[in-house]
């Protein structure tokens, strides 16, 4: 039978640096392990566990043109509120352009028309402009430190904590904790939320790293995300209401994972990026999980 045991966390502790080379091999027993020793038949190893989401096709800017000139109106498709930033530069022979990058939190499935640029003179208008935005309103504040453990069955263990060497060292996902679970595993919302994005469709690696997810907007302001999930497992839709415990996809191998587990972080807008912060489980993750007083008090 096969085992679907993690080397990973054995190196946790390992006082090898961060340029080590990591080898990765399988055992007669299907037993998947990861070493800083060139062991026969193993192969090297890169692990780069981002997270990957573009919001382009849901954050946009169009222009409407009219007898006064030209308006940029700035569009949230998504159901969360996003922190824009629009810069107009490289303005020819056109009025109205601000001297700097004009920021809003746009509401969800919104827009606004930030900018109206007129002509002036003879001569052709020419311009451009650069969008950023961040998902999330920068003046949320994290009310919950310690949260249900967001899966049904167990004990499982966890391979990677905040601030592990291996992939939890940027910004978005510094605080995540990565636990070892059979695929399959049902996944539960950790909290009350707003589904606001899915990825369902992803097999194996594909091309995004996170795999299939689910992003859900709490009341706060924060946000939770589940990675790695099976394929065609997601149960929930953009723009779905959940309340904690339910059930919303199962754990999978997608995406740019060491094994069958879990990536689970939760997240906030801090200067236009999306940032990981802390938070605990209510309980330890080698223990059975418990609903019956889960949930957030948003209920």
């Amino acid at each position: 039978m096969r085992t679907w045991v993690l080397g990973l966390a054995l190196l946790a502790g390992s006082p090898c640096g961060l340029a080590s080379t990591i080898y990765k091999y399988t055992d007669e027993n299907g037993v998947v392990t990861y070493t800083d020793r060139a062991t026969p038949g193993a192969q090297v190893f890169v692990f780069r566990d981002r997270m990957v989401e573009t919001f382009d096709k849901q954050v946009y800017v169009r222009s409407h043109k009219h007898a006064g000139g030209e308006t940029l109106i700035v569009h949230n498709d998504l159901y969360a509120p996003v922190e824009i930033e629009l810069e107009v530069h490289s303005v020819q022979h056109l009025s109205g352009a601000p001297e700097q990058p004009v920021r809003w939190v746009l509401p969800p499935r919104q827009q606004i028309r930030l900018v109206t640029l007129a002509p002036t003179g003879t001569g052709t208008p020419r311009y451009q402009y650069r969008l950023r935005h961040a998902i999330g309103d920068p003046r949320a504040e994290h009310s919950l430190s310690h949260y249900p453990l967001p899966w049904r069955g167990g004990p499982f263990r966890m391979t990677q904590g905040p601030g592990g060497r291996y992939s939890h060292t940027g910004p978005k996902g510094r605080y995540a904790i990565d636990i070892a679970m059979p695929e399959g595993t049902p996944i539960l919302a950790a909290r009350d939320g707003m589904v606001i994005k899915i990825e369902n469709n992803q097999s194996g690696r594909g091309n995004n790293p996170a795999g299939n997810f689910v992003r859900l907007l709490h009341a706060d302001g924060t946000m939770s995300v589940y990675l790695h999930l099976k394929r065609h497992s997601v149960a929930v839709q953009e723009g779905q209401w959940v309340r904690a415990g339910t059930q919303i996809a199962q754990s999978g191998n997608t995406g740019n994972s060491t094994g069958p587990h879990l990536h689970f972080v939760v997240q906030k807008n801090v200067g236009l990026n999306t940032v990981s912060i802390p938070f605990e489980f209510a309980q330890p993750v080698n223990s059975m999980p418990n609903f019956a007083l889960g949930g957030d008090g948003e209920r």
